[in-house]
């Protein structure tokens, strides 16, 4: 999942009112209860306008974990990411591991009254799917039969819709058949592109349903305010099914883009905990109570468009170039990894699936960097360097503007608002654009997740950049029929991307890990996981 401006995720809110005010948002209303009631609130800097509230829509993670706070996906994960149920109260896999059978709980419930059942998550799918929602997550659901050749259909499409195989075959059974078997499955429901929405919501207001005015959801907190671009707030929503189990009543949500406006927001009080410390601050910070150090299963790289810098020497020479120990030491400090790859340390299989990419070296390796440049014949010497405005990616850009001087190239950097910045680099991306930041944390645990990134028609492929070969092996990895089996595969497609004869797309930097700031009294219980989600059923706010 795209992370969030600073890196890359944080769960958090949508909601439609109480059911007393039957599908409508919240107001301004800051919403202060009496007594205990009170003291469950607390104020969290998202860092960013989230660039869209709707499931089929969504692609980062600041996004992502408001809908996952606002919503009731099937499963959640446990401790160690297992699928534990959740709306889904269990699931039965058969058919050789082809078919999935959700049995949905019956107190589900919409924030209007209504209830919830396998039909909303039917219609929720196939309009994701659909070509005409144009969703950059569409292909998420490709490992569902039928998926991948609706979503391309250009007439004609209502039988292609019907093939689809997801069906509820009642109120609260849902049947899906995957075109193989696939391990990661039931794990992945519980990526907020696969949560329900409300259809009579979404067909009567159309893309301005997601409003706080007009939003129906069926999670533990709803949207009580959305100020765009200022705040975005929660509140406990005391009809959920399981609402008696949530102690926290209020999440005041801040937009403070600026690192060290947030951090001195923080100091005054003002906000209980900020999701990104900027790099000046971490050396402060580390080893205060407040600090604290999440790992993480993410990748912080560099997409190169193969378009605009089409010589493999070059990309080549800039990724070897790129110090990285010395950006992890001296600029962002968080205690990072130097990616060797794309997959990130830590996944399934990552032994066998790290290329160890001698492009990828820990510290620059100018000399065999220049030589290479020696080779092109026509290198591109003027080059625009794009990244979002957040604390971090600054002055991450500012240090390999210095180090690809070294090689004779004159680095220009812009940067953009969030929502903005994610339209602008595509796909396709814009012709302006030679090199962009992203960052990419996983969506699931597993690095088919990360690899089908580089896929032709990738809905985050913003790099131009696409290899037959590589969606060959991609398709077969989807069919292997052993865990061992699928990471050879996946070796192969790192090699294609970054071993010594390596198409070098893209250009990591970095294996993340999450540097947040928190105050005590929320510190034990405001935890985020591997794939950066927070739980903020789980949050109790302690007596100072």
């Amino acid at each position: 999942m795209r992370q969030r401006p600073m890196i890359w995720m944080l769960p958090v809110a949508v909601a439609a009112a109480a059911l007393a005010i039957a599908g409508c948002g919240g107001g301004d209303d800051e919403e202060s209860a009496g007594g205990e009631a009170a003291r469950q609130v607390i104020t969290v800097n998202w860092g960013t306008e989230p660039p869209s509230l709707d499931p089929g829509l969504a692609t980062d993670t600041t996004s992502s974990n408001i809908l996952n706070n606002v919503m009731d996906p099937l499963v959640k994960l446990g401790d160690d990411l297992e699928p534990v149920p959740y709306l889904a109260e269990s699931w039965r896999i058969s058919n050789g591991g082809r078919t999935v059978r959700f049995n949905l709980r019956q107190d589900g419930r919409w924030t209007n009254g209504d209830p919830v059942t396998a039909h909303d998550f039917e219609y929720a799918w196939k309009r994701t799917i659909s070509p005409q929602l144009g969703a950059d997550y569409a292909y998420q659901f490709f490992g569902i039969v039928g998926a991948q050749e609706y979503n391309q259909c250009e007439s004609s499409c209502a039988a292609k819709r019907d093939a689809v195989g997801v069906s509820a075959v009642n109120d609260y059974t849902l049947d899906v058949t995957l075109t193989s078997p696939q391990p990661w499955f039931v794990q992945q429901m519980s990526h907020h592109s696969f949560l329900p929405v409300h259809r009579e919501t979404v067909e009567r207001f159309g893309n301005r349903w997601t409003e706080a005015a007009n939003i129906v959801t069926n999670g533990p907190f709803r949207l009580a305010q959305w100020q765009h671009d200022s705040r975005i707030d929660l509140a406990k929503w005391d009809g959920w099914r399981n609402a008696d189990e949530v102690t926290l009543q209020r999440v005041n949500g801040r937009m403070i883009s600026d690192g060290t406006t947030a951090v001195q927001a923080f100091e005054a009080g003002e906000v209980d905990a900020i999701l990104t410390v900027p790099p000046e601050e971490i050396s402060r910070w580390k080893g205060t109570e407040s600090y604290e150090n999440y790992p993480s299963l993410g990748t912080y790289f560099y997409g190169v468009n193969v378009k605009q810098i089409p010589d493999l020497n070059q990309r080549r020479a800039m990724a070897l170039a790129i110090d990285r120990r010395s950006i992890i030491d001296n600029v962002t400090q968080g205690d990072q990894i130097p990616a060797a790859g794309h997959t990130p340390q830590g996944m399934p299989g990552f032994q066998t699936i790290n290329p160890n990419s001698t492009w990828l070296p820990e510290n620059a390796d100018l000399d065999r960097a220049r030589e290479l440049m020696s080779r092109v014949a026509n290198p591109v010497r003027s080059i625009t360097l794009f990244y979002n405005e957040s604390p971090a990616h600054k002055p991450i850009a500012v240090a390999v503007q210095a180090q690809w001087k070294e090689l004779g190239l004159d680095v220009t950097l812009k940067a953009q608002e969030w929502a903005q910045y994610l339209e602008f680099i595509g796909p396709p991306p814009n012709r302006s654009v030679d090199v962009y930041r992203l960052g990419w944390i996983g969506d699931y645990v597993d690095a088919f997740n990360f690899l089908e990134m580089w896929t032709c028609d990738s809905g985050n492929n913003s790099t131009n950049y696409c290899n037959r070969r590589y969606d060959r092996l991609l398709v077969q990895a989807r069919q292997a029929t052993n865990d061992q089996a699928r990471y050879e595969i996946y070796a192969q497609m790192e090699e294609i991307l970054f071993g010594e004869n390596g198409d070098m797309p893209i250009l990591p930097i970095y294996w993340y890990t999450f540097n947040q700031l928190e105050k005590p009294s929320i510190k034990e219980t405001f935890e985020i996981n591997l794939l950066s989600q927070i739980d903020l059923t789980e949050v109790v706010v302690e007596e100072s």
